[in-house]
């Protein structure tokens, strides 16, 4: 197989061909109805690991069929290899090796896309009254939700006034009617941002929504890239190649030519619509019915045959958790390592629901350090990973040695237990911005800010250091080679 750092990253269609190859999507023919029986099925086989399901019967005939968990965990092969092959990368790799890829793109020149004039998303065309969302098997996911999301996974398109900033996103955005959508642009997020700027001209903002994107795209919406950086650009360096665009039909905005839906229209500068509650990405159903921009759908495109990806949000894992997981990650890895601090890697560990920010540092970092503290590191490293967009999802961070594999729910338990100091080792970072979503907090903290930790969970110096008795640290490397020929051999292993 090619490396990872140079594979062409497939369309979502040529993607799911791939995951049938490899075993790790499942057809289900069975009739089930749009109204909680797809979500409860996609929420079944999120908990379970189970392969993508690929639903195609439903109590009516429908313009697409859906694809569920598109980029969750599995059970079938190598635990990863769905946001693994996301990103181009070989399905054995270790998970950390997606981060650290997307991290050192972010040193790149970004590549800007390539306009084409033919695209199979626009085999038909459904415009005005025909631009209908009744037509689609967008689904009620669960049972409280406020009603039935046309996004769970798909990316939001749009441009500031003067063209300067494109900018790809992932938000839940709620079906109102036929013809009309509430979307939840929150002011401190780019999109809201960009709305912002067309409100205060007085004018709506052109938007395009994009199901089934080529499976890296997703990624990279939901990366947390600083304001005013292009994702499409980002993408392009990330393939090494540029992305294939073309323009939507009824708004001045171009979208992946290779997708499987394009909703376009207009999202209102004045109107709103009630929103909400959505059982989301922490597990539980969050927040109340709240009024977000009113959005007016002018046409939508597909194509032949289009699949609908939907995440069904909720405890972890699911592609909240994954993508949010990888991306996040590389980015506050960037900025960590950007600002000199002696980090290895980080983590923010999807099974936390993205609350525990896990950061491995060097252990020569003493040589590398203005202090030898280990409490001054842990709070130099967390000043930076809760800066603001890095920092929004986690309310913990964990600082531990090189030694500890901060993708494995055993070691990092291990080190939190042993070596973060019960009193003295948590650190208090005061005045931080919190999601609404996050429902541990009181109302007062999401609006004034709230207090998140930092867990020093560093070794002392080499010297005082304690000698570990695992199997990989304690014995020489020809005890262990032994060990492991004769132990896999008894196995019937070779």
């Amino acid at each position: 197989m090619t490396s990872p750092e140079f594979r062409n990253i497939p369309s979502f269609r040529e993607y799911l061909d791939i995951l049938a190859e490899v075993g790790d999507i499942v057809y289900i023919d069975d009739e089930l109805n749009t109204n909680l029986e797809v979500g409860a099925a996609i929420r079944y086989c999120a908990e379970n690991e189970y392969s993508a399901p690929l639903f195609s019967n439903f109590e009516r005939r429908y313009k697409s069929r859906i694809l569920g968990n598109p980029a969750g965990l599995t059970k079938i092969g190598y635990r990863w290899q769905r946001p693994l092959l996301s990103l181009g990368i070989d399905v054995w790799e270790h998970p950390l090796t997606a981060v650290r890829k997307m991290a050192s793109v972010r040193k790149r020149e970004g590549i800007k896309p390539t306009i084409v004039t033919e695209a199979c998303v626009q085999d038909h065309v459904l415009l005005g009254d025909d631009a209908n969302l009744d037509d689609f098997p967008i689904p009620l996911i669960h049972d409280g939700d406020g009603g039935r999301y046309a996004n769970t996974w798909g990316t939001i398109v749009v441009q500031s006034p003067d063209g300067r900033w494109t900018n790809w996103s992932i938000a839940r955005v709620m079906k109102a009617g036929p013809h009309k959508m509430a979307g939840m642009l929150r002011p401190a997020q780019d999109v809201g941002k960009i709305h912002a700027m067309w409100k205060e001209l007085g004018q709506d903002m052109p938007f395009a929504i994009v199901q089934g994107c080529a499976p890296d795209i997703p990624f990279v919406c939901a990366m947390g890239l600083p304001s005013g950086h292009s994702e499409v650009d980002y993408i392009g360096a990330l393939r090494g190649k540029p992305v294939q665009v073309v323009n939507c039909k009824t708004v001045p905005l171009t979208v992946p030519a290779d997708a499987e839906v394009v909703i376009e229209g207009t999202v209102s500068n004045t109107e709103t619509l009630p929103e909400g509650p959505m059982g989301e990405y922490a597990g539980y159903i969050s927040g109340t019915t709240r009024n977000w921009p009113a959005m007016s759908i002018t046409a939508i495109t597909y194509r032949d045959d289009p699949i609908w990806p939907v995440v069904s949000a909720g405890k972890p894992v699911e592609e909240d958790h994954t993508a949010i997981g990888i991306s996040y990650s590389a980015e506050c890895l960037h900025r960590l390592t950007d600002a000199g601090l002696p980090v290895s890697d980080v983590w923010l560990q999807p099974e936390s629901a993205l609350n525990m920010l896990i950061i491995s540092v060097h252990q020569d970092w003493r040589s590398k350090f203005y202090s030898s503290s280990t409490a001054v590191l842990t709070r130099a490293i967390a000043s930076v990973a809760l800066q603001p967009k890095v920092g929004f999802w986690a309310t913990r961070v964990m600082v531990v040695d090189s030694d500890i594999d901060i993708t494995d729910l055993r070691d990092v338990s291990w080190a939190f237990s042993t070596r973060c100091h019960p009193a003295y080792g948590q650190l208090a970072i005061e005045n931080q911005h919190v999601t609404p979503l996050h429902v541990m907090y009181k109302p007062s903290e999401l609006v004034d800010g709230a207090t998140k930790t930092a867990y020093d969970c560093l070794l002392g110096d080499k010297e005082t250091r304690p000698i570990s008795t695992a199997f990989d640290k304690n014995f020489s490397e020809d005890i262990k080679s032994k060990i492991i020929s004769v132990v896999d051999k008894s196995k019937g292993v070779r």
